[in-house]
């Protein structure tokens, strides 16, 4: 049989739980629902979390090179050459390979991985309508640079934007998708290709063309269980943090419906546009021999536990939409095993009849698409920066916050409390729950080389100053299991 040919549609800060047909019955998804219908949808696909603010170059680096977080460089600001990529191993085993969109990894990486592209964007975020985006370059050249400035109305100095040219007034999704379908028409080679689309959307500044801009209607947005007005836990960066700031504290409620109707609205329209991309192959007559995979970069809180941003390990920001379907993949499945992103490097290495290059760290989930008791995350670890640690089993959460000001411990129960808002720690009845996964938090931290990195170094240093300190009587830091943390941060946006 002909290779099957592969379309990689990667969001930007879509979270679990935005997709109509796995449960939202607010949003509007009808070809994202599709795919669902097509294909084998992962409902408990995580990222282990960043070691960035922005979590997204982390996540990306690890979904394009199949490492671990702990063993990236910079944390993923680039994909050293050490490391096969997945273009890269595409292009090895004879596909064409086409990037479009959002490069969040470094030029020299992009080059080594893909033979054709458009619309190429080296950043992280932008204004959806005038993304500064590159041509391909075969020689692989993207030295050019150009002059802007972002807020003309605060500082007058620009600044300089590897790019050589901005589609004005051409919003992303549209100038990505646009592409993608133009590529797929054109498409003439006997040979299957390999296309990474990579969206700027829903991420912030949520802002869609009109035709989405008052698709819902704020008042009949309903809040999650989880909406807090104030944070629980200040961690240090919930006062400081960008994404923080997009919304005043305390939260309101009228202002937190108003941010989920338009990161739906956003998400509605990435959809819109996938559909075209249906169209295409099917007019093609590519569709039945193409796996798709749908998935989210990291989540996003936008008023859950109030907070707005990723900066954490809460389940809305680790856990992230995953939808696979094409040839050798189950249609209209829900499973609810544990996965990485990172992990679909190898399973598309074995779904594809390709050798997993040595230098990936993840582990195929091939086999569970025909085997129902296969398992290959039984646990799942979990880290922000040099702030937080966590671990998860199949039912329970630890998550470990130290910092020179907190030490706070929560264990969370998903099957009763999957909205995580009671803290069983400290509670009669969970304390070798919490020694067992304690337990495993240490193993897992070792196995994953957390302390070969900065952030880890730092973070576990702390955890021992300040065991040290309670084995000396000196205590923990003052209201350290407190339940609210957060004091003072006003009530003006900033």
């Amino acid at each position: 049989m002909k290779r099957p040919n592969v379309i990689f549609l990667l969001t930007d800060d879509q979270r679990c739980g935005t997709i109509h047909a796995l449960g939202n019955e607010e949003i509007q998804t009808p070809n994202m629902d599709r795919l669902v219908h097509m294909g084998t949808s992962f409902t408990r696909a995580h990222i282990p979390g960043g070691t960035a603010s922005a979590v997204c170059m982390p996540s990306r680096a690890m979904i394009n090179s199949g490492r671990t977080l702990f063993h990236l460089e910079e944390s993923g600001r680039n994909i050293p050459p050490c490391d096969v990529t997945m273009g890269q191993c595409f292009l090895q085993n004879g596909y064409h390979a086409m990037e479009i969109g959002k490069w969040h990894n470094g030029v020299e990486s992009f080059t080594r991985s893909f033979d054709n592209g458009a619309n190429i964007f080296f950043g992280g975020m932008w204004d959806h309508w005038n993304v500064p985006v590159n041509d391909f370059k075969p020689d692989g050249d993207y030295s050019r640079e150009i002059h802007f400035t972002p807020d003309f109305s605060a500082n007058s100095t620009p600044v300089k934007v590897r790019a050589e040219k901005i589609n004005a007034g051409i919003h992303s999704t549209d100038l990505f998708s646009g592409a993608a379908v133009d590529y797929i028409n054109a498409y003439d080679s006997d040979q299957p290709f390999f296309l990474y689309l990579s969206f700027l959307a829903p991420h912030d500044p949520r802002t869609m063309p009109e035709q989405f801009k008052h698709m819902y209607d704020p008042e009949k947005i309903t809040l999650p269980p989880n909406y807090m007005a104030m944070p629980v836990v200040n961690c240090g960066w919930s006062n400081k943090g960008r994404d923080e700031n997009t919304e005043a504290y305390p939260r309101r409620p009228e202002a937190i419906r108003q941010h989920i109707a338009d990161y739906y609205a956003m998400i509605s329209h990435i959809d819109w546009c996938i559909g075209h991309i249906l169209e295409a192959l099917e007019a093609k007559g590519l569709l039945d021999n193409t796996i798709i995979v749908l998935a989210g970069d990291n989540g996003l809180a936008v008023g859950q536990h109030g907070l707005m941003g990723k900066q954490n390990i809460y389940e809305h920001s680790v856990g992230v939409p995953l939808v696979l379907c094409g040839p050798g993949i189950p249609k209209d499945q829900i499973d609810k095993r544990y996965v990485y992103l990172l992990d679909l490097f190898p399973t598309l290495c074995d779904l594809c009849g390709m050798e997993i290059p040595s230098s990936v760290d993840g582990i195929s989930f091939a086999p569970m698409f025909q085997d129902k008791d296969y398992v290959t995350r039984p646990e799942l670890y979990l880290a922000f920066q040099s702030r937080i640690r966590g671990v998860m089993d199949s039912r329970y959460k630890l998550v470990e916050y130290r910092t020179e000001d907190l030490k706070l411990t929560q264990l969370f129960d998903l099957e009763t409390d999957p909205w995580e808002i009671h803290n069983f720690y400290d509670i009669a009845g969970y304390e070798e729950i919490t020694a067992r996964l304690r337990r495993r938090l240490f193993e897992l931290r070792d196995a994953w080389d957390d302390e070969a990195t900065i952030f880890g170094q730092q973070y576990w240093q702390q955890w021992r100053q300040y065991e040290a300190a309670e084995v000396h009587g000196v205590g923990r830091p003052k209201g350290s299991n407190m339940v609210n943390q957060v004091k003072d941060w006003g009530t003006e946006k900033t």
